[in-house]
């Protein structure tokens, strides 16, 4: 028996991970296009990059976050009231202290009473008022502010490295896990052969 034999298990579990390893380092390199025997060679991300940023600007405006939903949300009645106290505590400052600076001849003839049925009334007013302004505010910031191009500029505008770190830091384990099972099928691959060949 050839002891050389059992070596292709062996060579077939490395050529398994090695061949993983290229496919998933040729997801960022080359960075640039390398032509070699004709051929020419661009990293998949660094070649899409471009594409890549479109989708997820798409992604990102229509399904993960809209002016919509922000509008929703801010407007939320439980939302208003969470902002209410401290409308309250501005307004009793205004009416006890700034109103006393700036009419004092007014502020004289209002005592606590008249201040507190006074907040009672802008505090009631303000809290019908608050959800419209967000709205007229969300509708003007949404024809200022288009959160598709933004998140296509930043995406596109990031550097071959800053991608490559960013999608290392979220797959390494999946990519180690892919390298792996390059491995495990060539051992599984190399072991058949042997024993294919043994059986002959």
């Amino acid at each position: 028996m050839n002891k050389w034999l059992f070596l292709i298990p062996l060579i077939s579990a490395f050529i398994g991970w090695f061949t993983n390893w290229i496919a998933i380092k040729m997801l960022f390199h080359p960075r640039l296009p390398k032509k070699i025997l004709g051929i020419t060679f661009h990293g998949i991300f660094p070649k899409r990059q471009k594409q890549f940023a479109e989708h997820l600007g798409r992604l990102v405006s229509k399904e993960l976050l809209s002016f919509k939903d922000i509008e929703e949300k801010i407007t939320h009645p439980d939302n208003i009231k969470k902002v209410m106290p401290l409308v309250d505590e501005h307004i009793d400052s205004f009416l006890r202290n700034k109103l006393a600076t700036t009419m004092p001849m007014l502020s004289m003839f209002i005592g606590d009473k008249t201040i507190a049925q006074l907040k009672e009334v802008f505090m009631a007013e303000l809290e019908e008022l608050f959800p419209q302004l967000m709205k007229n505010y969300m509708n003007s910031l949404q024809s200022e502010l288009d959160l598709e191009k933004i998140v296509i500029d930043k995406v596109a505008g990031f550097s071959s490295d800053k991608l490559e770190e960013v999608l290392n830091n979220i797959m390494s384990q999946e990519f180690r896990f892919v390298e792996i099972i390059g491995a495990v099928l060539g051992l599984i691959i190399g072991l058949l052969q042997v024993l294919i060949t043994l059986l002959q």
